[in-house]
């Protein structure tokens, strides 16, 4: 129960494919105009598309602006079936 009390909820908003905003953020691990990746306190969010940028950064607050053509997210290292179980009950 402790793990869980810990972990930092972050916010997703995706506007017209071309605009991200994140909260919740603890780094960013890596970036180019192709791939971003984000990590979050329970996995990693890579961002994929084409021209991507960084426009805000502030891993203080946890706020990450990324703005370019936005094509695809996946998590990564999230816990393994949580969406499908909460789907499927």
């Amino acid at each position: 129960m402790a793990e869980n009390m810990t972990k930092k909820p972050h916010i997703l908003t995706l506007d017209n494919r071309r605009l991200l905003t994140l909260t919740g953020v603890e780094d960013v691990s890596g970036f180019d105009e192709q791939t971003i990746n984000v990590k979050l306190s329970e996995a990693t969010l890579v961002v994929k598309g084409a021209s991507l940028h960084i426009s805000k950064l502030n891993l203080e607050s946890g706020d990450v602006v990324i703005d370019g053509q936005i094509s695809s997210l996946q998590y990564l290292g999230a816990s393994s079936g949580s969406l499908r179980s909460r789907l499927f009950r």
